[in-house]
């Protein structure tokens, strides 16, 4: 019954093995375009790799950005800026000096209707020049230029900068007219200084900044983006010959015309193909790569869904960004992938993530060799500097850490092309800088991901290993002695996993928790009878066993009910593994031997630990409680005790299904005992001094 369910599981896992394989395939085949990819690689100032290059069709040399903006700048630095001139504000203002000004004159006397209708004039003028609230220079649609275009209605008269007035400097004119006013009729000096000239100015012009943007955008639009043509059949370039600005630019447009052609007359099925074989291809790489070095991660369907929906996200994203016009693809910030896969898994399992990801998306990205250079780059200097991610701040550096990549990684390609640094792109460097603020994301989504997947991270280790978590202090108030077991049993399993190898969060955490299901029966355990008869003493040795065992089911109950880690529950169940509990279990053979003994009363319900750290700590909780009875605690007897359990635990197979290796027996052997010297505070006996006569 037991083979045939062993091969039902195996064989359900081969299934789905398939089926998420395949489902990814599918994913990444309606993700992937389905046109033909431009065929030919190549770099500004390397020589050109492949075979002589004739043009295939007839195509438009595209100008280059730089002769765009040049030609853009020069169309459009001699363009007269819109301004609107309001006619009411004139009529408005010449009234109201009309009114002020007959009740200091009287409208009947030639003088005072002369003086008038100089000012009229005056104003009129000003008015009609247009008057701007402020000095043109101060205006920076203004800066250069030599006329404005003044806007009446639907009219559009150009006049000089100069000729334009300021609320300023019509004032200024308006006062010169007064001057010669006073000069000319002295008689009048009082009523013409009572008159306030700047009561009566007000700016009527107002920049239109829609209108001139129209004719901003209609100069432009009027230039070409192409200079000269290639004819079909045209020599481009010969192999070996250097890739220069004028050849690279040349080719940039065979290509943009290319993808602007493509899928016109060609065999779309054949590209599916080709297509899915890649696909295939690299899933394979991918799998092999699982089955030699993590097949726990083969074994574990929930993560093998995660790492392989991580993959086709970031695909997804990079493509998309990609086809996004106004978006660069460096924006999708793929270190965040083996960023994430690090934190759950390994580094070499993170690398080899990133890289068939970068390989696929680069098939597509433009200038693949540079994407693929730099994303790789970029993702290997994550993983690299979070070796550690205990903190934010940890992750705030690993994407500085990747920026500084992602910046001298660029200018050493570009360099290398363009032969200076000066003609690097510097609009790149926003797109680097946008990368590594959303790589920040990866903190939130290591929380999410492990609330949908179950998985744990060493910020949430870190977090539940504190002894004022409510569950720990429970178990300090009610059975205090086993608090005290667990913190020892954590301190040596972290000593011992740092030695090893392995995750010294994940066994601190464990080992805290492990026994935390004696709260529910604490007297019932050697270590929390202080002063107490033992209640065992009133029980049957199959009742007393089946409460020790109990320990092991309340605490997986009550970690579930605290919502603790599948992985930290994982120490709770297998700490005991399949074992006996052996006082018992001997104490009913020896005072019952005419008795059959049951061993299935006797035996821990396992399972066996799978993880390094759930059998370290599964060896270190036996040894340590049994250290702690030995009433001769000198060097021969630990190093007996560390001997003996360990090798009980490896010939009653308890070991099995972890991962350790003789190698770290012996050295979780060595550790061990030199730890427990260290806790007993055992010192070498000196011999004592032979008085001579």
């Amino acid at each position: 019954m037991k083979s045939y369910t062993q091969r039902l599981r195996t064989y359900y896992r081969i299934f789905y093995w398939i089926f998420i394989f395949l489902l990814t395939a599918v994913l990444l085949h309606f993700i992937l375009p389905g046109e033909p990819i431009f065929k030919f690689e190549y770099q500004k100032g390397a020589p050109w790799k492949h075979e002589n290059l004739m043009a295939p069709f007839d195509f438009a040399i595209m100008k280059t950005d730089a002769e765009i903006e040049a030609e853009k700048e020069e169309l459009t630095k001699n363009l007269a800026p819109f301004f609107r001139l309001d006619t009411q504000i004139f009529r408005t203002q010449a009234d109201l000096f009309r009114q002020e000004f007959y009740s200091l004159f009287d409208s009947t006397g030639y003088t005072d209707r002369h003086i008038y209708n100089r000012f009229y004039t005056a104003l009129k003028l000003i008015y009609a020049n247009g008057i701007l609230q402020s000095a043109p220079e101060n205006y920076e649609s203004l800066d250069g230029k030599k006329e404005i275009a003044r806007l009446t209605g639907n009219v559009s008269t150009k006049i000089n900068t100069g000729d334009v007035f300021s609320e300023k400097s019509a004032y200024n004119y308006l006062s010169e007219v007064k001057i010669r006013l006073n000069s000319q009729y002295p008689a009048y000096n009082g009523k013409l200084t009572a008159i306030d000239l700047s009561k009566y100015l007000k700016a009527n012009l107002k920049y239109d900044a829609e209108t001139t943007q129209k004719q901003v955008d209609e100069v432009e639009a009027g230039i070409s983006k192409t200079r000269g043509v290639v004819q079909a059949g045209e020599r481009i370039i010969l192999n070996g010959e250097l890739v220069d600005a004028e050849k690279f630019n040349i080719l940039e447009s065979l290509k943009t015309t290319y993808e602007k052609k493509r899928g016109e007359g060609v065999n779309k099925y054949m590209i599916t193909a080709g297509k899915l074989m890649l696909i295939a291809i690299f899933l394979l790489v991918f799998f092999i790569f699982l089955f030699y070095y993590r097949r726990d991660i083969l074994n574990q369907l929930r993560r093998l869904t995660f790492l392989l929906l991580l993959t086709v996200t970031m695909v997804f994203l990079s493509v998309f960004a990609n086809s996004y016009n106004g978006i660069h693809i460096y924006i999708v910030p793929i270190a965040i992938l083996p960023i994430v896969v690090r934190t759950f898994f390994d580094s070499r399992t993170a690398i080899f993530t990133l890289i068939i990801s970068v390989l696929i998306v680069g098939l597509y990205a433009p200038n693949s060799f540079e994407y693929v250079l730099i994303q790789t780059l970029g993702g290997v200097i994550a993983v690299f500097s979070l070796a550690k991610m205990h903190r934010r701040v940890h992750l705030v550096l690993a994407s500085l850490w990747v920026l500084l990549t992602y910046v001298a990684a660029y200018a050493a390609i570009n360099t290398i092309r363009e032969g200076s640094i000066l003609n690097i792109d510097y609009r790149m460097l926003q797109w680097f800088a946008y990368n590594c603020i959303l790589i920040n994301l990866a903190y939130p989504l290591i929380y999410i991901f492990e609330k949908l997947f179950g998985f744990i991270s060493d910020v949430t280790l870190i977090e539940i290993s504190d002894t004022n978590q409510p569950l720990l202090r429970k178990l300090a108030e009610e059975a205090p002695g086993t608090f005290q077991h667990s913190i020892q049993i954590a301190n040596l399993a972290e000593e011992v996993i740092l030695k090893i190898g392995g995750n010294p969060f994940l066994v601190r955490a464990g080992a805290l928790y492990h026994d935390i299901g004696k709260i529910a029966k604490a007297d019932y355990f050697t270590e929390n009878q202080f002063g107490i008869k033992n209640p065992h003493d009133r029980l049957g040795f199959e009742q007393s066993a089946e409460i020790i065992i109990s320990h092991v089911k309340s605490g997986i109950k009550l970690a579930k009910k605290n919502k603790l880690p599948e992985s930290i529950i994982e120490f709770i169940a297998t700490h005991h593994g399949t074992s006996k509990a052996k006082y018992f279990y001997l104490k009913q053979k020896q005072d019952y031997p005419e008795k059959t003994v049951d061993e299935n009363k006797f035996i821990y319900p396992g399972p066996l630990p799978r993880t390094k750290e759930a059998a370290v700590v599964m060896l270190i909780d036996g040894i340590e409680a049994a250290s702690r009875s030995m009433e001769d605690k000198n060097a021969d007897n630990l190093w007996e005790l560390v001997n003996r359990m360990v090798d009980q635990k490896v010939s009653e197979r308890q070991l099995d299904q972890s991962d350790l290796t003789f190698r770290d027996i012996n050295t979780i052997k060595k550790i061990l005992h030199t730890k427990l010297l260290n806790i007993y505070h055992v010192r070498i006996a000196y011999p004592s001094e032979v008085k001579k006569d």
